[in-house]
């Protein structure tokens, strides 16, 4: 069988390619081959992901020998240090320790007043203004921009400018020069930051208290530069598609405006089903690892295809269904072990607030143009909309 090339790009919005699903039911630990030539391995089934994710014998450091990269040419921001997803457990477990306090489900919870706060103001600006309406630009992206800034200690004025450099950033159609640039900047914008506010200490937010703990500010630069962009890039994009995906099933949207409480269990399930970071789970084997009867040998890239072991028959029955009422918390979304992700709490508090308030508030939501003609975000390394036109 010849190595399928990735990344495949979806040709459904929700789903994961054909192919992905196929490798998954006849080859589910299989040759593939990166856009710059290399040999890896893609891991397909929900178990076998768990497995790899779990072993510290694969190295998440994009930097070592055989790590897979869908951007080869893209080299690493000058100056800026190791980010938590690259390190391995000798400096990554210290380094989170030190940050986890600030996601814990206590503090999340605390921010819930201020989330209700910033979703109500923008839901109060769409039903007032002319329709049809860009939820992505009218909801979807400032809630989570303004929360992360809120929680970082970043100027939420300047959101045009990270908005941009991390659409940028993340878009793998465009030229290395480009998205070096667009990271490049916001490291400097950053690095800027930090620095005014280790010089004018006292600051009640999360650059703040990781200098008063004594952090080094190129470490805190580099955790800012993650917190940032991931803060605000994926929860932007659940909120549009989990919106765009819900307006397409009537039924299942009624059944959860009359039910509320239904929410947090609709909001895993979309997670599962949606699956916006697929091909972000990468890793090089540090030794010779067997995974699912297969022999990877160490210096060996693995990529996981978490779309299509979110749907793996095995771990979530007839998964190519959405059901709101599904047990779905253990999927794959957040990542699975050590590097799942910090930000979880927080992004499920946004998405259950999101949905519940827009839903609520507007319940004659609906799509302004044809579902085939809302423009999907499948160049980038997190899958979204770049525009949902919608009226009521």
């Amino acid at each position: 069988m010849t190595a399928p090339v990735l990344p495949l790009v979806r040709t459904c919005p929700y789903a994961p390619h054909a192919e992905h699903v196929r490798l998954r039911e006849e080859a589910p630990i299989t040759r593939v081959t990166m856009p710059n030539g290399q040999q890896a391995w893609a891991v397909s089934r929900f178990a076998d992901v768990r497995a790899v994710l779990a072993d510290p014998r694969f190295s998440t450091d994009r930097q070592r020998p055989g790590h897979p990269h869908f951007n080869p040419d893209l080299p690493r921001v000058e100056g800026r240090r190791p980010a938590l997803l690259d390190m391995d457990p000798a400096e990554h477990a210290p380094a989170r320790r030190a940050v986890t306090g600030e996601f814990t489900v206590r503090r999340m919870t605390a921010l819930r007043p201020r989330i209700q706060q910033v979703t109500d103001e923008h839901v109060d600006a769409l039903l007032v203004g002319p329709r049809p309406v860009d939820l992505v630009q009218a909801l979807a992206l400032p809630l989570p921009s303004l929360i992360i800034c809120d929680l970082l200690g970043v100027p939420y004025a300047d959101h045009e400018f990270f908005q941009r450099a991390t659409e940028t950033t993340l878009r793998r159609t465009a030229a290395p020069a480009q998205r070096m640039k667009a990271a490049s900047e916001l490291h400097d914008y950053l690095r800027d930051l930090v620095a005014a506010k280790a010089a004018t200490p006292g600051g009640d937010d999360l650059i703040g208290r990781q200098l008063r703990r004594g952090a080094e500010a190129g470490d805190v630069v580099s955790l800012a530069f993650l917190l940032l962009i991931a803060g605000h890039e994926t929860t932007a994009n659940m909120i549009s598609l989990g919106v765009f995906t819900l307006l397409q099933r009537p039924d299942q949207l009624a059944a959860l405006r009359a039910d509320p409480g239904r929410t947090p269990q609709a909001v895993e399930e979309l997670l599962r089903y949606l699956t916006i970071a697929e091909l972000v789970m990468c890793r090089v084997a540090l030794a010779d690892v067997e995974i699912g009867g297969v022999l990877i040998r160490a210096g060996e890239g693995v990529v996981m295809l978490a779309n299509a072991a979110n749907r793996d028959p095995a771990a979530f029955p007839d998964g190519e269904a959405l059901e709101l009422g599904r047990a779905a918390r253990h999927h794959l979304s957040f990542g699975f072990g050590a590097h799942q992700c910090l930000g979880q709490h927080l992004a499920r508090l946004e998405l259950q607030i999101v949905f519940d308030t827009l839903f609520r508030r507007v319940p004659g939501l609906r799509l302004a143009v044809p579902a085939d003609e809302v423009p999907v975000k499948d160049d980038g390394t997190v899958y979204g909309l770049h525009e949902l036109p919608v009226t009521w």
